[in-house]
């Protein structure tokens, strides 16, 4: 990641411990005010909800966890903002399949950030993990959009 990160993304270790990483990303997929922005600090992260979305403008705060299985196992994430949102749990657990059941040695934190920011456009409603959210993005688009604002209101005072 330090010696080729993808274009508009870089991440490194912070000095004294390998498993916690900054990075910080400038592309579609994670760019301020025209998408978001993905930016670890000590194991916590920032997405700025992306732009044309019902997220817009969301600070969502994140914790990513990298243990010594790392890479081996995935890293634990999970949303410490309130999130409304078909694939989180009230927990902010993410119910995303790169970080359970296919996970890959080969995925670096730049799969798992874009990862993450692929869920929020486009969630997958057949393994939900917020049940409400699923039925309501479903067949309720406007109350699915109203709830999802609330929560960037709320992101706000984090």
């Amino acid at each position: 990641m330090q010696t080729d990160p993808p274009a508009g993304v870089s991440a490194s270790p912070i000095a004294d411990n390998v498993m916690t990483w900054y990075s910080s990303c400038a592309q579609p997929y994670c760019y301020c005010m025209a998408g978001s922005v993905l930016i670890l600090m000590s194991r916590n992260a920032v997405i700025i909800g992306p732009a044309d979305t019902p997220f817009e403008d969301g600070t969502f705060r994140l914790v990513m966890h990298f243990e010594e299985q790392y890479p081996n196992k995935p890293p634990g994430v999970k949303f410490v903002s309130q999130m409304f949102h078909p694939n989180v749990y009230g927990t902010g657990e993410l119910c995303l399949d790169i970080l359970q059941n296919r996970w890959s040695p080969t995925y670096d934190v730049a799969a798992i950030l874009t990862s993450i920011q692929s869920l929020l456009n486009d969630p997958n409603t057949s393994s939900p993990a917020n049940v409400e959210a699923s039925n309501l993005y479903k067949d309720n688009r406007r109350e699915y959009t109203k709830r999802v604002r609330e929560t960037v209101e709320k992101s706000w005072e984090d």
